[in-house]
């Protein structure tokens, strides 16, 4: 096309598309979704890994036998106390990111779950095992999206940003 609107039309698209790719404060409803995605992840996962701890679902170990991992392996005294702790951390975080609420005292009590998971029992392993035995990569992906929580807040599609919403407007109807 001699008239150069083909060009012209490439190059606000392709300007557009590079202002998105390369800016670095992101609109807030592509904000608030990424917080949502990533409080969801948290939940599937926390939730099998707690049930699993808890009560034995998806073939988890089951109270019992994450006690005796916990003293025998990861050496937390009393076993019973920390399995119990552990389990109660991740499946009532999970439940807790699911619904956005109390997102960052949850997203911190994961945090601390995965770090401590680190310490006692990944950490010699290496970031990625070579051996059936596990590294500390997965315990650290899930620590920090426990972390960006804690200090991004659960975004607007949450009950923590409902309860913050009515705050709000309470707080402007009672202001002079």
């Amino acid at each position: 096309m001699s008239d150069g609107t083909a060009k012209h039309g490439s190059f606000h698209g392709g300007h557009t598309m590079w202002s998105m790719m390369f800016t670095s404060r992101p609109d807030e409803r592509y904000r608030d979704l990424a917080l949502a995605c990533v409080r969801i992840a948290l939940a599937w996962i926390f939730v099998y890994y707690g049930a699993g701890k808890l009560f034995g679902a998806f073939n988890g170990p089951g109270i019992h036998n994450t006690a005796l991992f916990f003293s025998n392996t990861a050496h937390l005294h009393p076993g019973g106390f920390f399995a119990v702790l552990g389990g109660v951390i991740e499946f009532g975080g999970a439940i807790a990111m699911a619904l956005g609420a109390g997102s960052r005292l949850a997203g911190l009590a994961l945090f601390g779950d995965q770090v401590v998971a680190m310490i006692t029992v990944t950490w010699t392993n290496g970031i990625n095992s070579e051996s059936l035995t596990p590294g500390y990569e997965f315990n650290m992906a899930l620590a920090v999206m426990a972390l960006a929580v804690v200090l991004l807040g659960p975004g607007r599609l949450s009950v923590d940003g409902l309860i913050e919403r009515r705050m709000m407007r309470a707080k402007s109807l009672t202001r002079p």
